[in-house]
Formats: C-alpha cells, sequence, structure tokens
C-alpha cells in the first residue's frame, strides 16, 4: 500500500445529489468540470484535486477508499461527517 496517494474529490451535502452526480459520471462527463460546477470544497476551483494526500491526513473513510483505488479509478460514493464523497485516484 502507497504512503501516499493524489485524487480529487466531488463534496456534496445529499446522498441524492451524490446520487445524480455518479450517474453523470457514469455517462462520461468529466470529473473536473461536475467537480468545478458543485463541489462544496474549495478544491472545486481547481476541478476537486486535492493534490497528494498523506496517510492520516484525511478522516477514515475517505483515506480508507482513496488508497484502495487504482490509478485513473472513482469510486462510489463515501460518507464521512462533512458529507457525500465521490473521489477519484490521480497518480
Amino acid at each position: 500500500m502507497p504512503d501516499k496517494v493524489h485524487c480529487a474529490h466531488i463534496l456534496v451535502k445529499t446522498e441524492a445529489e451524490a446520487k445524480a452526480i455518479k450517474a453523470r459520471l457514469d455517462k462520461g462527463e468529466k470529473f473536473g468540470a461536475i467537480a468545478q460546477q458543485v463541489s462544496r470544497c474549495s478544491s472545486a476551483k481547481k476541478g476537486g484535486d486535492l493534490g497528494t494526500l498523506a496517510r492520516g491526513a484525511t478522516v477514515k473513510e475517505f483515506e480508507k477508499c482513496a488508497f484502495a483505488l487504482k490509478k485513473g479509478e472513482t469510486s462510489a460514493i463515501v460518507k464521512t461527517q462533512f458529507g457525500y464523497h465521490i473521489i477519484k485516484r490521480l497518480e
């Protein structure tokens, strides 16, 4: 398992919003473009790019999912104390 991961995410308030976004991604819409439009995180300006994250830098639910993804892979919906995330591993 790597000690660091480069990923992006889309953060929304409700599960219904996350499901609608996941459907858009499944139809081929660009992750970064959707992040810029709807994400509630300040990373939205950068297409959701969070940069390189070390283990322990995020909440457990987010970390577990982000580190399990393969390069280019997009996660299922992940619920944390901050809301609902869809995570994409960039590198």
